[in-house]
């Protein structure tokens, strides 16, 4: 019996390997290139995750930047004293790659436009701060105290524009 692939699209090694070696990428910036804020403002990370995530959704699209972002930053919280934030990181950091990488690929653009980049990961920030906002309301019961955690959204959105996307447009040159 033999089953039909018909309108499937085949995973080629390739993508399996960038997908994995970006998922890593996000994992490590996470994991490694962070300031822990004062609990005080808003108790998390400032990291450049975001970045590689920015990058890795502006480079290679929405599909890879989803499960770059989603298992990448997923990992990390299971692996450290945010585990019980893992699942909504996948979520809310699968969407953020998908949102930036359906943007910044719209239009034939393929992650090129500059200003378009901006745009998707300012969107995709909109997400995220929403995200954890709805998140913290979850885990914390509370509607006033996740907003604390907003100053800190922001500051991580920013440090990763900043430095993505200059170096998503200088990759970009290197990557077929």
């Amino acid at each position: 019996m033999q089953i039909s692939n018909e309108g499937r699209k085949n995973i080629g090694t390739r993508d399996l390997v960038e997908t994995a070696l970006l998922i890593a990428l996000v994992f490590i910036a996470t994991r490694f290139i962070n300031i822990r804020l004062p609990i005080a403002s808003s108790g998390g990370l400032v990291h450049l995750g975001n970045t590689m995530l920015f990058i890795s959704a502006i480079v290679f699209g929405k599909k890879k930047g989803a499960l770059a972002g989603a298992f990448g930053m997923g990992l990390f919280d299971l692996l450290s004293e945010w585990a019980m934030w893992a699942p909504f990181t996948f979520i809310v950091r699968g969407i953020m790659g998908y949102i930036i990488g359906s943007i910044a690929w719209s239009n034939n653009k393929k992650g090129n436009s500059v200003l378009t980049n901006v745009f998707a990961i300012i969107m995709s920030g909109v997400w995220m701060i929403f995200g954890y906002y709805v998140t913290e309301i979850i885990l914390y019961g509370n509607y006033i105290q996740p907003l604390a955690s907003v100053p800190g959204n922001i500051t991580q959105i920013v440090v990763g524009l900043i430095i993505g996307v200059p170096v998503a447009k200088v990759v970009k040159k290197y990557i077929r």
